[in-house]
């Protein structure tokens, strides 16, 4: 292709001294000019903040799916209560992560304690502007779209605290709780391994976050739901489940549709390069197993509930799709999609077996975000030792052991100020009533009416 395109340039070499050289010289010469064989330092730079930015909206995208997967596995009466739970996390986060989180999870040289806590920060963006030399010796991506980037990653880890603990916390306390994760627990524990702290010292391997977003999410949630305690008539006093079912399933299944949509930025954005033949390789390459290792999750819990109850439970393949894609989510790349299949296979396994486990528990988890996000977070993690040779047991065990106790510790002590200070749940009138009309004072089916049967 290089040849035909400089054959134009032979006729003015023809008429100068250059007509006595070899053509296949001119031809090479102006080919190279046309189509050098590396990109250049500022096509780098460009490519690289491209690849953040796309990455940061397709995850920003998943904040939709996460408010309409909500929205579909709560009951009606709930619906405007997660969408507002939703809309004010990311909010929250956004400003929480800029004002002192971003630097605590990329400290540079600037640790409080060694490789344990980042110096808090406002996080400072690039001159309007800048000139290339003033970023090139620092900076392979733009400041601006990495601190984008890694802000959806934030927002994500309490998106998913959110459904856990739908159709009984406070709005207040709930918010408050998402302030003191996405400001300090998520970026002091993140910032132990991306932002090159002990874990990364340790060689703790997660591409993209099984351990480091989800089960950060999943710890999170599962103390909230300890301290809050189950749904009115969730479980009875022989020990018997009551399913509540949800309001919208065509919802829920969009929902689901979408994050599968986002996950491509998600995990094809950690590859935090484009400016080459190898770095767009791999990208291409997490996609597709970003893809597969859904779809394994998906019919895995397809024939599994077929199986084991007789019919298909279309809320257990949703959430067998996302289990799978937070399998794969720790190591995406280095699988073949043979392997990516079955590592997400593995994850929607998991689902089907830890929500009638939890159950037991009677710990209440509205939309199975604990098995999704913390079980299968765990297990992709462990996953990367059967496809990453670097990948050692002592540092993937040791470090999933340290963020959970970290994160669930925290946590748990957080809701506990928040329950003793504020109180978290709502009064058993205001939970039958539905938090739509007691917390916010509207509703988001308003023709059904109170005392609907869709409510």
């Amino acid at each position: 292709m290089k040849r035909y395109i400089a054959l134009a340039a032979l006729a003015a070499a023809a008429a100068g001294p250059a007509f006595g050289q070899d053509v296949e010289e001119v031809v090479d010469a102006v080919a190279e000019i046309v189509f050098p064989d590396e990109v250049s330092r500022d096509g780098v730079f460009i490519l690289n903040t491209l690849l953040f930015l796309i990455g940061g909206f397709l995850v920003m995208w998943m904040a939709a799916g996460f408010t309409m997967l909500e929205a579909g596995l709560v009951r009606t009466k709930n619906v405007a209560m997660q969408c507002t739970k939703n809309i004010a996390l990311f909010s929250i986060a956004t400003i929480a992560y800029y004002v002192v989180g971003f630097m605590i999870m990329y400290p540079g040289d600037a640790w409080i304690i060694d490789g344990w806590l980042g110096a808090p920060g406002f996080a400072v963006l690039e001159a309007v502007g800048v000139d290339p030399a003033d970023v090139y010796d620092i900076e392979y991506a733009s400041i601006g779209s990495d601190f984008f980037f890694q802000l959806m990653f934030c927002a994500t880890t309490a998106s998913i605290v959110s459904g856990t603990l739908a159709e009984r916390i406070k709005l207040w306390p709930f918010l408050t709780f998402t302030l003191v994760l996405t400001a300090l627990i998520y970026p002091i524990q993140a910032s132990w391994s991306w932002g090159e702290g002990f874990l990364y010292e340790l060689g703790f391997l997660d591409f993209a976050g099984s351990t480091i977003v989800h089960s950060v999410g999943g710890w999170a949630a599962l103390a909230g739901a300890i301290i809050l305690g189950p749904r009115l008539g969730k479980y009875a006093a022989d020990g018997s489940v009551k399913p509540i079912p949800g309001s919208n399933l065509p919802l829920a299944t969009l929902g689901t549709f979408i994050l599968w949509l986002g996950w491509f930025g998600f995990n094809g954005g950690s590859q935090l390069a484009m400016g080459t033949v190898g770095d767009v390789a791999d990208v291409s390459r997490i996609f597709a197993n970003t893809n597969t290792a859904a779809a394994g999750g998906a019919v895995t819990a397809l024939i599994l509930t077929q199986l084991l109850y007789g019919k298909v439970d279309l809320t257990m393949v949703l959430n067998g799709a996302l289990a799978g894609l937070v399998s794969i989510t720790a190591e995406p790349l280095e699988p073949g999609l043979g392997a990516a299949t079955l590592i997400g296979a593995v994850g929607g396994a998991i689902v089907v077996f830890a929500v009638p486990f939890l159950d037991k528990l009677k710990i209440d988890d509205v939309v199975g975000a604990i098995p999704v996000h913390l079980f299968a977070g765990v297990w992709g993690t462990l996953a990367v030792l059967l496809t990453n040779s670097e990948a050692t047991v002592s540092a993937q065990v040791l470090s999933i052991l340290i963020v959970g106790v970290f994160v669930f510790v925290v946590s748990l002590v957080v809701w506990l100020i928040l329950n003793a200070t504020m109180g978290i749940r709502v009064s058993e009138e205001e939970e039958t009533e539905g938090l739509d009309s007691a917390e916010l004072g509207l509703e988001a089916y308003p023709e059904f009416g109170k005392g609907s049967q869709f409510a």
